[in-house]
């Protein structure tokens, strides 16, 4: 199993990106929507939530109010380190039973956190997609109807760019038109294919 984990700030694009790998027939697991599913009704995660912050937590339909969550987590560091010390093993998990029943060449973990967490050490390789600072902002301001300021402040919670792209085995520049990032992910198709035959032994035909 070749694990590549594709990450990037917000608003960088990684879903259209990761759409493109799909393309080419790569098997995509999303970590954010691993980690909805993980608090699912039924699933254990979720009744540790209601016991821990209480019946309010929840909709009437008794899903997760998941405003409300991040209401209380993100103004509690308490509570937030509380929630990730419970969902982030379960995500994990859930992850590698994703990736091992996959079976395409390579697998590609896409995760905003991947750099952040433990999730890195699923995978083999990394990918970086990557934006100018500007652009995260004007791409989530519409996606997402937050003003510039509330962009920013999700930028600087954020691992810096730098760094970011300091841990990259590739990045992908998306700061440029579709079909010239549809080019650059082809060409690095064929590379990742090629690492994934070395590792597992095999040869290319």
């Amino acid at each position: 199993m070749f694990v590549v984990g594709l990450t990037g700030g917000i608003g960088s694009g990684k879903s259209t990106v990761a759409e493109l790998f799909r393309e080419h027939g790569i098997f995509v697991i999303d970590a954010d929507d691993v980690s909805r599913e993980v608090v699912e009704p039924g699933e254990p995660a979720l009744e540790a939530i209601r016991e821990h912050f209480g019946d309010a937590i929840l909709q009437q339909d008794a899903t997760l109010d998941r405003a409300a969550l991040r209401q209380r987590v993100f103004s509690d560091d308490s509570e937030r380190q509380w929630l990730e010390a419970l969902l982030h093993p379960r995500i994990a998990e859930r992850l590698k039973h994703y990736l091992a029943e996959a079976d395409s060449p390579y697998q590609m973990l896409v995760s905003p956190l991947l750099l952040e967490t433990d999730q890195y050490r699923l995978c083999q390789h990394i990918v970086v997609v990557d934006v100018s600072n500007e652009t995260q902002i004007q791409r989530t301001m519409s996606r997402d109807a937050n003003d510039r300021a509330q962009v920013e402040r999700i930028i600087a919670a954020q691992m810096p760019r730098e760094e970011r792209l300091r841990a990259a085995g590739n990045v992908i520049d998306n700061d440029q038109p579709l079909e010239r990032v549809r080019d650059e992910v082809a060409g690095l198709h064929q590379h990742l294919l090629a690492m994934a035959a070395e590792v597992s032994g095999d040869t290319l035909s």
